[in-house]
């Protein structure tokens, strides 16, 4: 056999093996979804283009490619009676939980999963591609314990709006820092205005290894997870890195009674 051949090979074959690797990985993901939301009560059952607003979310969540299984994990029976009713799959878990991150390292426990998703339960617009692309740098590098993403933005008025959290990333796209504040901070302001002027915003959407999701969930919160009340600085605080994957989808959460009434508007007009 001559060599190219062979090279040409072997190189099928590894490439078969990765499919079947990446095949057989079981991911999870699960949607914490709390009841009493303090801006917009019983927030997962409101309704939106006749579904309540946590069945747009599982079912999108169910279009991504890489996910295996979807779990809602909720505090309340009646978020459990809403995702039986639309054939869903749910797990009722402890009212005590602190964070969403604590409430999926407690349903992830009951599941037996190679990686988890931690799916925001306020994301009725959210892009299935989006969770695809969060799961990949688990799948391509063991050693990347988590990730997350972002997207690009060139707005000035999202720069320094503190509800629009920012990321900054190493060379090799590893979050250095997440900030309320305007980071990068933009010495020369008349440079924000130029075409390469970019921040990167981030999008709420987690991925985990299930053993360093339940390291996560035993650490104490770290002093800046506390000023920027951010607690993904508790994993970086710790010394433990996030991958950040760069998508171009946008989505939209549902904090506040405005944002429902955005979302409900776009599926009027058959966006959602």
């Amino acid at each position: 056999m001559s060599t190219s051949l062979y090279q040409r090979l072997s190189l099928c074959l590894t490439f078969e093996v990765i499919l079947r690797v990446k095949a057989s990985l079981k991911v999870v993901a699960i949607i914490p979804s709390r009841y009493g939301s303090t801006r917009l009560p019983g927030k997962p059952l409101l309704e939106i283009g006749g579904k309540p607003l946590i069945q747009h979310v599982y079912e999108r969540t169910e279009r991504a490619q890489r996910v295996s299984e979807v779990w809602v994990a909720t505090d309340d029976r009646r978020i459990v009676e809403a995702v039986d009713r639309f054939g869903g799959k749910a797990i009722l878990t402890s009212p005590a939980h602190r964070t969403g991150t604590d409430r999926v390292a407690e349903a992830a426990r009951m599941l037996k999963a190679n990686l988890v998703v931690n799916v925001q339960g306020d994301e009725p617009l959210i892009d299935p591609k989006m969770i695809d692309q969060a799961i990949g740098p688990l799948i391509e590098n063991r050693n990347v314990p988590m990730s997350t993403i972002a997207r690009k933005s060139t707005s000035i008025e999202e720069l320094n709006d503190p509800n629009v959290v920012k990321v900054v990333v190493d060379l090799r796209g590893f979050a250095l820092y997440f900030s309320r504040s305007p980071v990068p901070f933009v010495r020369d302001r008349g440079s924000a205005k130029s075409q390469d002027f970019y921040f990167l915003q981030h999008i709420g959407l987690y991925v985990y290894r299930p053993d360093f999701l339940q390291r996560l969930a035993q650490m104490e919160q770290t002093p800046l997870e506390k000023l920027e009340k951010l607690e993904q600085l508790r994993v970086l605080e710790n010394g433990f890195r996030i991958a950040v994957v760069l998508t171009d989808c946008r989505s939209i959460g549902v904090d506040t009674q405005e944002d429902l009434q955005k979302v409900r508007k776009l599926m009027e007009k058959g966006r959602l």
